[in-house]
Formats: structure tokens, sequence, C-alpha cells
């Protein structure tokens, strides 16, 4: 071979190098990884130990501490009960009573502090010697802070 033909070869593979599929292929750079955060699952929410299973309304009370008529109209100088029936156990639970004008204003509020294991009737009233504005009142009921159990009456 002579000399100029293996100057020659070095350039040509240069060139074939520069435009071959490999020398052209851009260099791919890894993605960073993904890092995905463990979530911390809720906790579920413990079930109430003490529930409201119902609420009634009435003038009087019978030997059961239960409502003698279930009512929800009532007259000026009535004096109103609301009987709480629960259900559940708990060494120590308290029922919160707010007693609510249609304006939202509260007329009274109570609480009581009960021990129970199993079904229970918690009594509340109010009076009001000189009679109660005529209009639209509710009781709402709050047992250890949960969600209020709520009872619309009128005054006629």
């Amino acid at each position: 071979m002579n000399r100029n033909m293996l100057r020659a070869i070095p350039t040509a593979l240069c060139v074939l190098i520069a435009v071959s599929p490999i020398a052209c292929k851009k260099r791919e750079v890894a993605a960073p990884p993904v890092v995905v955060e463990p979530t911390a699952l809720p906790m579920p929410t413990p079930a109430p130990a003490v529930t409201v299973t119902d609420v009634s309304l009435g003038k009087s009370l019978g030997a059961d501490k239960k409502v003698a008529a279930a009512m929800d109209t009532f007259k000026p100088r009535d004096t109103i009960f609301a009987v709480v029936q629960t259900d559940g156990s708990a060494a120590s639970s308290v029922i919160n009573v707010k007693w609510i004008y249609q304006d939202g204003q509260v007329v009274k509020e109570d609480s009581r502090t009960i021990a129970v294991a199993g079904p229970a009737v918690t009594e509340f009233s109010i009076q009001k010697a000189s009679g109660w504005p005529k209009g639209d009142y509710k009781v709402e009921i709050v047992v250890d802070g949960q969600p209020p159990t709520t009872k619309s009456f009128k005054v006629q």
C-alpha cells in the first residue's frame, strides 16, 4: 500500500464515525428516580360509646320517664319536655341540650353526665311563667361532641 492510501484510511474512518447513527445519537440521561413518600393511613374513628336513638317532645312524662304523648306544637305557658333516648355503654357520657328560638337566640342550655350500660332515657325541660313567644323553636342534643340531633317544634 502506498503512503497516501494509509493516510486516507484514518480520515475515512473519522468520516464514517462522524456520520454513523451511533455518533448522532444523543446521550440519554436517566430520569431521577421517583420517590413515593409513604402516606399515613387515616386512623379509623372509633365508634361513639353512647349514641342518640330518639328524641321525643311532650307536655308531660309517664312513669317510665318518657313523654306521655309526643307532640311538636305547644302553648306559650306549657312546660316542654325533651326526652333523649340513648344506647351504648360508658362510665361517663355528657349530653348537652340547647333550646333555640327561631332567630337563633339560645333560650336555655343544659347538660347531664350519665353512666350507662345499654338503653337509657334522660329528660330535659323548659318553662317560662310569662309564656314563650309564639314561633318556631328547635332543641339540639349533642352527646360527647358528636354531631347534633335536632328536633323542631312550634309555640302557638
